[in-house]
């Protein structure tokens, strides 16, 4: 009978409101603790003032800069999403969350939400880089074009990731161990793209990574669809 009228109530809310339910559940919990956005936002600050400092007046080329901006992006990004499904584990509510919805409900929400953050942090960590480290970007549509993609994909590997990852004993660092050879063809093609905006280069040349990053976003996300009831329900 439980069972019968948590299907119920499934069917009498449509699938939207439920996906949007859960996205917002986490930021609600986000806006209360700030646990993942703190995290994040304080690692990139103290690696910001590092790299600035180590840097100084070295004035390296546009592609080490570029991989510093994306190697800066992933580490704080690894700080603060894997909590999205440690803090289910941890606080008791994932059974709770496996009765209630269906697992691509509790997925799409969880990717909102996770991209959501992740927006939000690169909004704050792109004007900081350009101020510390003095950088210019000579194309910011291109530049742009390739971190909303990158954006997109980072969210939907770290959902899956962070969902494999949830009820290990070491969360954290197996998080950013399992997510790096993963985010590994993204992170290559981020850098080439955002080179290119920060010279100020043509479409010509970024053709070919913006073409694989939207080719890895649309993998990622499918590989992850048909996988994640398994794996949260496993």
């Amino acid at each position: 009978m439980k069972k019968r009228n948590i299907l119920l109530a499934r069917q009498s809310v449509g699938w939207g409101s439920r996906v949007a339910a859960v996205a917002g559940k986490d930021m609600v919990c986000e806006f209360r603790t700030r646990y993942a956005f703190n995290a994040i936002v304080l690692f990139a600050l103290v690696t910001l003032t590092a790299v600035s400092f180590s840097v100084g007046a070295l004035y390296p080329s546009e592609e080490i800069m570029a991989a510093i901006f994306w190697i800066i992006l992933f580490f704080a990004s690894m700080s603060g999403l894997a909590h999205t499904f440690v803090k289910e584990e941890e606080s008791g509510t994932a059974m709770i969350l496996r009765l209630s919805a269906d697992g691509m409900v509790i997925f799409w929400g969880k990717l909102i939400f996770n991209f959501i953050l992740v927006t939000a942090i690169t909004v704050l960590i792109v004007p900081l880089f350009v101020i510390f480290l003095d950088v210019s970007i000579g194309n910011w549509v291109i530049f742009a074009a390739g971190l909303v993609l990158g954006l997109i994909g980072l969210s939907g590997a770290t959902t899956i990731v962070a969902a494999i990852v949830s009820r290990a004993s070491v969360k954290g660092a197996l998080f950013t161990v399992l997510s790096f050879p993963v985010l590994m063809p993204l992170l290559m093609a981020g850098i080439e793209i955002t080179k290119v905006g920060f010279i100020g280069g043509g479409w010509s040349e970024v053709s070919a990574p913006l073409q694989l990053l939207a080719a890895y976003d649309v993998v990622m996300i499918t590989i992850s669809v048909l996988l994640f009831d398994f794996v949260w329900r496993a």
